[in-house]
């Protein structure tokens, strides 16, 4: 099974909105029919980050761009 699509921020506000509404986990997946994980991970990062936006990768990239040649 592949991974399905992210959310846009118009699913993420409302999750974050039933956080500050002091709404369960379980409350905010049944009212926004989404998974529990998905509203769990949301408000995971949001915490210490402060922002719904998505982060870029961190780490070094997968795939060099090119060899250099020494001569």
């Amino acid at each position: 099974m592949g991974r399905s699509q992210e959310l846009n921020d118009s699913k993420r506000g409302p999750v974050i909105g039933g956080q500050l509404c002091n709404k369960s986990i379980r409350d905010i997946s049944w009212l926004l029919n989404i998974p529990r994980s998905t509203v769990s991970g949301i408000i995971t990062k949001w915490k210490p980050l402060g922002t719904t936006a998505t982060q870029p990768p961190s780490g070094r990239p997968r795939h060099m761009t090119g060899r250099v040649s020494a001569c």
